[in-house]
């Protein structure tokens, strides 16, 4: 499974779009008090993401497998 687009959104939420269609937000709040993902509580940092297609990644070296986004997406009603 590709993720086909990855857009940030306020709130620490990732609006994403799977190749296959499939569609709606990931929280990544969760995962804020690890240390690898602490950069991200700053705005100009979650802005700084990338689309891996199997994985997104922060500049801050932070990343979520395609798999991980899947499991907690709540797709769009």
């Amino acid at each position: 499974m590709n993720i086909k687009t990855v857009i940030p959104s306020q709130n620490h939420i990732l609006e994403v779009v799977f190749e296959d269609g499939r569609a709606g937000r990931f929280d990544v709040t969760p995962y804020l008090n690890d240390e690898v993902f602490a950069p991200l509580k700053t705005p100009e940092h979650f802005q700084q993401i990338r689309n891996g297609g199997y994985f997104v990644e922060w500049a801050s070296g932070a990343d979520l497998s395609a798999d991980t986004i899947e499991a907690g997406l709540v797709s769009y009603s």
